[in-house]
């Protein structure tokens, strides 16, 4: 299953969900993330926080939605409530879009502990619904 990961910026949270989902997804689940007002660079956060989990980073950048028209998804998850309310590109026609709200962790203030619980807490999340994919994906 191809799977697009929308976030306005697609600096965090939809990359987290990319990188997590197509990781943990053993081949069963093929991600992609984009976002309607990318900005230049993923959050260096998202980077360290991730390889701190285990994932792989290289690769990883924030782009637009109209950059991925071949990726072809099944499924379209916009994953920040202000891209939840935007108006997909025409490409992506008839494609299931799920709304899925994540809380920001690169938004999170506080002390070093503080922003990286939020990381992990999210990540967390995105592990556990990629597990729920992966086991409905079992025949």
């Amino acid at each position: 299953m191809k799977l697009l990961f929308i976030c306005t910026h697609n600096r965090c949270r939809s990359i987290l969900c990319e990188a997590i989902a197509s990781q943990r997804g053993h081949g069963v689940l093929q991600a992609a993330s984009a976002g309607s007002a990318p900005v230049s660079s993923v959050h260096p956060l998202t980077l360290r926080y991730l390889r701190e989990r285990g994932y792989e980073t290289s690769g990883l950048a924030s782009q637009s939605w109209n950059d991925l028209e071949a990726f072809e998804p099944d499924r379209v998850i916009t994953v920040c409530d202000s891209a939840a309310g935007e108006v997909c590109p025409l490409w992506m026609g008839n494609v299931g879009k799920w709304h899925w709200g994540l809380p920001d962790p690169s938004r999170v203030e506080g002390d070093e502990e503080v922003i990286r619980d939020a990381f992990m807490s999210v990540i967390d999340r995105i592990e556990g619904k990629v597990d729920e994919w992966m086991l409905a994906a079992r025949p």
